[in-house]
């Protein structure tokens, strides 16, 4: 009697935990995993009381408490679950079981998500292995795992490989599935992110176009899926140029999720975060920062303090502030990025390398150039253990170095950096990828603060050549090239060459970018530029206040790009005799600079020397060289026989 009681309850407690999964499936269907959570940990903790210790159910158990982990990006403890399942799994089933693969799956996912790709391989082969020795070879399970092994090639950068394993999970999902099933779509995703990644985008656009086409036949009209491909077709746009475009199909993308997801899903952050770039480009940052802090909510709400999505949208929060020139906002935002970092990722993992190159961006910005150097080479360091060592970011890390060292004056260390990556660049992209252009235009602002114009130039034709035959004839990029080139024309005193690339990057510029945006005041500054040097004041004036208007409505009252403009208004006020209106205007500039800049700053001994100028100009020389009037900090500005006053140039570089 009492052995049957025990079976009864037995066969209650199971019934129990199966409805306890359930609910956990549910829960974890919605995103809401921390519900999710703990109904799969009930069920797990009953199996544990009814089962013996290797029974195969207990590994499942196992495996929905990892997923949940993972997904919550609490991947130690995601790992810790897999690797019960796993142990079980090995104990109870023979050595080719698919379980096994499904489990070696979803371990190498956990290492994919912490960038340790070594050990992601390791198991996709594991699964893969089992796989082709148990089932068909053109089994839907084996195209899933050719396409994790892809994905993994494709975070390694090695493109080849990956193309070579998407195409297997193609030829075999064309071959045994409906040509509108869903996981075709999924499959032309990863091979659209491909040609993304290689700069490759209207082949990338197509792939993600096929995909649409796919998941509009397959599924229901507000279906997740969906709007992941809205989503990744507007990130297509964007990098294009096309940022209305981008817009469109991020507004899509939301529309969908508004319909079939709960308002906390994890899934509404990539799009409000993509929406919120979308405006951050256009030149609309408060727009941008309302998305940025809706998805920030949601993350607050349903995901742990320290997942790394949370870092990503602090990071795009700090992004846009240094555009507006907070950029003590923006090295706030960036070092809660960097902590959340520290906390939820290996040590060398690339996110922290990127995080600390945004840093050193904004101490760049700031002036800082040794924290910036600081930054930029613990990037670098991260990079260099977690990369090959022809990836395109180890690329980009140079670049960054490169830029610092410009901006110190030390020419040689510059170019040194700009030549090494571009060498790995040659290696690792096609020749005609932008990331390629931006490099050229790089050392073409290299050479023509060296005073190199013809080596400019031919760095920037070479950067323009390549950006005409990969990106649409309107992208903005295209501009800052002609206006690159304009300038180097503008000191070659070929002015009508200067003008004619101005008016080609204003043409795009009108073309792209709304009315207000800050790249039209840079436009309008340098063309004002070149009607200075033609001593055609009226127009430069004209030029410097429309650039001025647009940088009033765009950016914060304290933006540096303000008082730079505030300093080539009143240059052309002094050499037109107004010296009052001159002074005001650099009275501006300085006011702006007291706010914003270190007191070492540079550029503040610009703003001084012009104050300087105007007093010795008006024979107010006890004014002009009064140390009083000056900030103590050790500079000494040398005024008497003629002042130093600098055009403010706006070069439009590809850091």
């Amino acid at each position: 009697m009492d052995c049957h009681l025990h079976n009864y309850s037995d066969r209650v407690e199971s019934s129990t935990a199966i409805t306890f999964a359930e609910i956990g499936e549910n829960y974890e269907e919605d995103a809401q995993f921390t519900k999710a959570l703990h109904f799969y940990q009930r069920a797990l903790n009953i199996k544990i009381n009814i089962l013996s210790p290797t029974h195969p159910t207990l590994a499942t158990r196992y495996n929905n408490v990892g997923s949940v982990y993972s997904n919550l990006a609490e991947y130690s403890k995601a790992l810790e679950n897999y690797n019960k399942a796993l142990e079980i799994q090995q104990k109870a089933l023979p050595f080719d079981h698919p379980d096994l693969a499904a489990t070696h799956n979803n371990i190498g996912e956990v290492y994919f998500s912490i960038g340790d790709n070594s050990r992601a391989l390791e198991n996709y082969n594991k699964a893969l292995e089992i796989q082709q020795k148990i089932l068909p070879s053109n089994h839907p399970d084996l195209a899933i795992t050719y396409n994790n092994i892809g994905s993994t090639h494709y975070q390694m950068s090695q493109y080849s490989k990956t193309l070579e394993n998407h195409n297997k999970a193609l030829e075999i999902q064309q071959k045994t599935l409906p040509s509108n099933h869903s996981l075709l779509a999924a499959t032309y995703t990863y091979i659209g992110s491909l040609y993304f990644a290689t700069g490759e985008y209207s082949r990338a656009l197509q792939k993600y176009d096929e995909a649409l086409e796919i998941r509009y036949k397959a599924l229901p009209s507000n279906h997740p899926d969906l709007a992941t491909t809205y989503n990744n077709i507007g990130r297509v746009y964007s990098v294009m140029g096309g940022h209305s475009r981008a817009l469109e199909n991020y507004k899509k993308a939301l529309g969908i999720q508004h319909m079939n997801l709960p308002s906390y899903h994890p899934h509404l952050v990539v799009t409000y975060n993509n929406i919120g770039s979308a405006y951050n480009k256009m030149g609309d940052h408060t727009t941008a920062l309302k998305h940025y802090d809706r998805a920030l909510k949601i993350q607050h709400k349903v995901l742990p303090s320290t997942h790394p999505s949370v870092a990503t949208t602090y990071n795009n929060i700090g992004a846009v502030h240094l555009i507006m020139g907070n950029y003590a906002r923006a090295l706030k935002n960036y070092h809660k990025q960097l902590e959340i970092e520290q906390k939820s990722l290996p040590s060398t993992h690339p996110d922290l390398a990127t995080t600390y190159s945004n840093i050193g961006f904004a101490y760049t910005k700031m002036g800082d150039h040794s924290r910036a150097l600081e930054n930029y080479n613990k990037a670098l360091e991260i990079l260099y253990q977690s990369l090959p060592p022809n990836h395109p970011d180890l690329a980009t890390a140079y670049n960054n170095l490169g830029a610092v060292y410009f901006r110190l004056g030390e020419y040689s260390k510059a170019l040194e950096n700009y030549n090494k990556a571009f060498e790995i660049q040659q290696k690792a992209l096609p020749s005609n990828h932008p990331e390629l252009a931006t490099t050229y235009s790089n050392i073409g602002v290299l050479y023509y603060y060296m005073e190199d114009h013809s080596r400019a130039l031919e760095n920037y034709q070479k950067a323009l050549e390549i950006e005409q035959s990969a990106l649409p004839a309107s992208h903005p990029d295209l501009g800052k090239t002609y206006s690159n080139i304009g300038l180097v024309y503008s000191k070659m005193r070929s002015y009508s060459r200067a003008l004619e690339n101005y008016d080609k990057a204003l043409e795009i510029q009108h073309k792209t970018l709304p009315s207000n945006h800050p790249d039209l005041a840079t436009m309008y500054n340098n063309i004002g530029l070149v009607y200075s040097d033609m001593k055609d004041h009226s127009r430069a004036l004209e030029n410097y206040v429309k650039a001025l208007e647009i940088r009033h409505k765009a950016l914060p009252s304290n933006h540096p790009d303000l008082a730079t403009t505030y300093n080539n208004i009143g240059r052309v006020y002094s050499v037109m005799g107004d010296h009052s209106r001159a002074l005001e205007n650099y009275k501006k500039a300085l006011g702006i600079q007291h706010v914003i800049l270190p007191t070492y700053h540079p550029d503040l001994t610009v703003t001084y020397n012009n104050i300087a100028s105007v007093y010795n100009k008006t024979d107010q020389f006890s004014r002009a060289v009064n140390p009083h009037s000056l900030p103590d900090n050790g500079i000494v500005y040398s005024i008497a026989n003629g002042t130093y006053e600098r055009w403010n140039e706006d070069l439009l570089t590809g850091e």
